[in-house]
C-alpha cells in the first residue's frame, strides 16, 4: 500500500465536523493517525466503525472474520537490523525501528462470534498531561487583553478570561510540542513561518477538543481557513499534517487516565 496523505485526511477533518469524535470513540486504542486511517477506510468500505483487531485477535476473544472480509490497513513499528561503523571503524549490528502500513486489521462489523464489550473511553486530565509532557503552567502576565495566551520554552499561559480555556490551552501545548517556542533558539535552522505555526497548533486544538467532545472545535476551523487563506494555501502541507497527528496524538495519550 502506498504511505496515506495525512494532508488530504487532515483537510477532510477540518471540513467535516465529528470525524475525529467519531473516530476517537472507535479506535481510541490506536494512535490518531490510525484512527482516521480507520475511519476512512471503513466509510469508504460501508463498514460501522468499531473495536478492531488482528484474526488471531478475535480468534482470541472467541470471534471469527466473516468469509470474504478484506483487512483494514494501518501503520504498524517493525524493527529492522543493520550494519554500522562504530567509533573505532569495527562493524556491529544495530536496530531501528520503521513504520510501514500493513492490511492485517478487521473491525468488529467484519466478525461474528462470541459477543463482546467495547472498551471504555479512558477518561482525560489536563493536570496529568501537562505533567507527562513537562509543560509549566505560569501566570498570565500580559496587558494585552486580547491575547487568549501564550507559550515560553516549556510553560504556557492562558488568559484568565480566555473565552474557550481548555482550546487554548490545547493551542498553547501545541506551540511547545510542535517546537515552535525553541526555533529561535537555533538560528542556523529552518524555521516554520508564523502563518503555518498558527495553522499547526490550532489543528492539534482542534483535533483534542473534538475528541474529547470540548466546545472550541468550529472556532478552530474558521482560524485554520483564515490562517491558510493569508497564505493562499488550499490545505496544510504533509510534513505539517504528520507533526500535527504526531503533537496531537502525544497530548491525547498524556491525559489519558491508565487503564
Amino acid at each position: 500500500m502506498a504511505t496515506p496523505n495525512f494532508s488530504i485526511l487532515l483537510q477532510d477533518v477540518v471540513n467535516k465536523p465529528g470525524s475525529i469524535m467519531r473516530a476517537y470513540s472507535a479506535f481510541h486504542n490506536y494512535s490518531l493517525g490510525n484512527q482516521l486511517l480507520a475511519l476512512f477506510e471503513c466509510q469508504a468500505r460501508g463498514i460501522e466503525p468499531g473495536p478492531i483487531n488482528t484474526f488471531l485477535g478475535w480468534k482470541d476473544l472467541g470471534r471469527y472474520v466473516k468469509k470474504g472480509q478484506k483487512a483494514i490497513t494501518l501503520c504498524m513499528p517493525v524493527n529492522v537490523k543493520r550494519k554500522e561503523m562504530d567509533e573505532h571503524g569495527n562493524e556491529q549490528d544495530a536496530t531501528f525501528t520503521t513504520f510501514v502500513y500493513k492490511p492485517r486489521w478487521f473491525v468488529l462489523a467484519q466478525t461474528e462470534g462470541q459477543e463482546i464489550e467495547a472498551p471504555p473511553i479512558p477518561s482525560w486530565n489536563v493536570e496529568r498531561a501537562l505533567r507527562a509532557l513537562e509543560v509549566q503552567r505560569t501566570d498570565f502576565t500580559l496587558l494585552d487583553g486580547n491575547c487568549q495566551g501564550y507559550a515560553q520554552k516549556r510553560s504556557i499561559a492562558i488568559n484568565p478570561v480566555a473565552q474557550l480555556p481548555h482550546k487554548t490551552l490545547f493551542h498553547e501545548v501545541a506551540h511547545v510540542i510542535l517546537g515552535h517556542t525553541t526555533e529561535a533558539d537555533f538560528s542556523d535552522s529552518e524555521q516554520t513561518p508564523k502563518s503555518l505555526r498558527e495553522v499547526e497548533a490550532e489543528a492539534v486544538a482542534m483535533l483534542c477538543c473534538e475528541a474529547l467532545d470540548l466546545e472550541g472545535a468550529e472556532f478552530c476551523r474558521g482560524y485554520i481557513q483564515e490562517w491558510l487563506r493569508r497564505d493562499d494555501a488550499s490545505a496544510i502541507p504533509e510534513k505539517s499534517a504528520q507533526k500535527i497527528l504526531r503533537a496531537a496524538d502525544q497530548i491525547l495519550k498524556a491525559g489519558k487516565e491508565l487503564q
